[in-house]
């Protein structure tokens, strides 16, 4: 049955007035490793999924991947197959607790920790052809200033700098705070505290933070929140469950719920910013595409 022309039209109308919706691209970074940044990723998409977000999970420490096992998955592929052109990057996309969607990299791969700036931003790139099935993109970096934790952090709208009240951590975050705003002009950054033992101390780690960064650096640094120091995390990390699920009820589970919320009503990002992002290509429709009401 052939469409009639004033079916078409509206049909072509319709489509104008729909616009494209961008990828919410959040990096998880911290500079030093150890302070939580696997688990605050796995615990905020889980959160963010449990609210109705198509939500994905990069595994974006290259070398040393281990979402898979905190989430007790075993994949057959990973980033590393995708990188030598053995599958595509939709072929090793696995399915997580409450469909949560996780891209597991390699681990004990001593290449995937050393790729250059090129096989970063074709990395990038790939992700363009699985944005229609995601909304939100959570990137768990690996520890240190590395090569890809620069490159995924541009890369992303959102970076959350997790901190933990130890002098190595707040030393290690303010030098990847310096760095991505001197040498990359990187001047938005969200601060987490991590186990803390009450509120006012997540509180006074971030007051800390911005002391160092308001005498030396030109940024702006908002305060995401704290999650409390739970032994429910702890007990969740080791039957390899998210403690939203394994222990919805507890203190920390209760925090990832309203970072979750939290979160999901960041701005979104009204176009693309002139330097290599994941999910671009849903930027500039977005900014470049009519829509109802004269948008």
């Amino acid at each position: 049955m052939l469409m009639s022309e004033a079916m078409m039209d509206q049909a072509t109308g319709l489509r104008r007035m729909v616009k494209p919706e961008p990828v919410r691209v959040i990096a998880v970074t911290g500079g030093k490793g150890g302070v939580g940044k696997t688990n605050i990723s796995v615990n905020l998409a889980v959160s963010l999924a449990e609210i109705g977000r198509q939500v994905m999970v990069l595994d974006a420490d290259l070398g040393l991947a281990n979402i898979d096992v905190v989430l007790g998955l075993h994949p057959e592929h990973n980033l590393s197959h995708v990188l030598r052109g053995e599958c595509e990057l939709g072929e090793v996309v696995l399915s997580g607790p409450s469909g949560i969607m996780v891209v597991p990299a390699a681990s004990g791969v001593r290449q995937m920790a050393e790729l250059s700036a090129a096989e970063h931003a074709g990395l990038i790139r790939a992700f363009s052809d699985v944005g229609s099935e995601v909304n939100t993109l959570i990137i768990d970096t690996a520890a240190g200033i590395s090569d890809s934790v620069i490159s995924f952090s541009r890369a992303a709208q959102e970076v959350v700098v997790v901190v933990c009240d130890e002098p190595a951590s707040i030393t290690d975050a303010y030098a990847l705070i310096k760095l991505l705003n001197r040498e990359y002009d990187v001047d938005r950054f969200r601060i987490l505290s991590n186990m803390a033992r009450s509120a006012q101390e997540g509180r006074d780690l971030f007051n800390k933070m911005c002391r160092v960064t308001d005498q030396y650096l030109d940024v702006m640094l908002s305060y995401m929140g704290s999650i409390p120091y739970d032994d429910n995390l702890r007990r969740a990390v080791k039957s390899q469950k998210p403690v939203v699920l394994a222990y919805p009820r507890s203190r920390s589970a209760q925090v990832f719920k309203n970072l979750a919320k939290k979160a999901d009503n960041w701005p979104v990002p009204e176009g693309a910013g002139g330097h290599l992002q994941f999910f671009v290509e849903r930027l500039i429709q977005f900014s470049s595409q009519p829509g109802e009401m004269g948008w």
